[in-house]
């Protein structure tokens, strides 16, 4: 792994513009780059007992002769597999950075993470219990159907080693709740101004007893110096106000190494690029 493995303290900031800085440009199409290809997927979802969307964004020159690390990328409460694609200009983010040189060629997987029969975008309960479970039960679908669909359909290179998740908002519980329920899935954790949940909170009207305690929310001693994981926030951020700098705390409190920082901005794509391009510069 060329990502980071050493001390908490060496990768925590306050201004995350100055020590994490990115390219004014880093996100923007530009004529002399080859952006690889979008294909739409469906995969039956046991899990959800229907046929589901996904997105995958394949690096220029994909060839199945080939191995590919793969990302899994979430999008947020009201979202779906389309965010990324959309708000964040991912598939130009890759193709630059690839370009450049910063980023190694790898796949892009983006989930409709809402494992649940309505699954479309902006749902009339987004800020409801009933749609934070089907979240939470993405877990299962990516065990039981997605990741073995992904496996068996693209050059997708095995091992934790290869295999990342990021995600922005609830995206952001979603790859800490994941990455951290599998260990030996995921070598590479990304969470930008991940949504409460991860402990007991109640926000917005709604109670959830948390995924995980103070306790649990900790990565297994054997995956400790193999494990990259990051936590962004935005400075302005009043949506989910401090619960990122509540994970970073307990994750520190518990000797994990990992990245944080914070940024200018709220809660919105561009503190959640900011954070992928940096977290894409230094995983595989």
């Amino acid at each position: 792994m060329r990502g980071f493995m050493g001390k908490t303290e060496e990768m925590v900031s306050d201004n995350g513009d100055l020590a994490f800085p990115v390219p004014e440009d880093y996100n923007i199409r530009k004529p002399d780059v080859d952006y690889g290809e979008v294909r739409e997927i469906r995969y039956h979802s046991n899990t959800v007992g229907k046929d589901r969307k996904a997105l995958v964004v394949l690096p220029p020159a994909y060839t199945e002769d080939k191995k590919y690390p793969v990302v899994y990328l979430c999008h947020g409460l009201g979202q779906d597999q389309t965010q990324w694609l959309d708000d964040g200009s991912v598939q130009f983010m890759l193709g630059n950075m690839i370009a450049d040189g910063t980023a190694k060629e790898m796949i892009l997987v983006l989930p409709n993470c809402r494992a649940r029969e309505n699954d479309e975008a902006d749902p009339e309960d987004a800020f409801a219990i009933t749609n934070y479970r089907a979240f939470d039960r993405f877990l299962y679908e990516f065990q039981s159907d997605l990741q073995p669909y992904i496996d068996s359909h693209f050059s997708v290179a095995a091992g934790r080693e290869h295999t990342a998740i990021a995600g922005f908002s609830m995206g952001g519980r979603v790859s800490l709740h994941l990455g951290v329920t599998l260990p030996d899935t995921f070598g590479y954790i990304g969470a930008f101004c991940p949504a409460p949940g991860i402990f007991h909170y109640t926000h917005m009207n709604v109670t959830e007893e948390g995924l995980f305690t103070e306790e649990t929310f900790d990565i297994k001693e054997k995956y400790r110096d193999r494990t990259v994981l990051m936590i962004v926030a935005g400075k302005s951020d009043m949506l989910v106000g401090g619960y990122p700098e509540k994970y970073h705390s307990v994750l520190a409190s518990h000797g994990v190494a990992h990245i944080w920082y914070r940024k200018q901005g709220g809660h919105d794509m561009s503190v959640s690029g900011h954070g992928l391009y940096n977290f894409m510069k230094i995983i595989f």
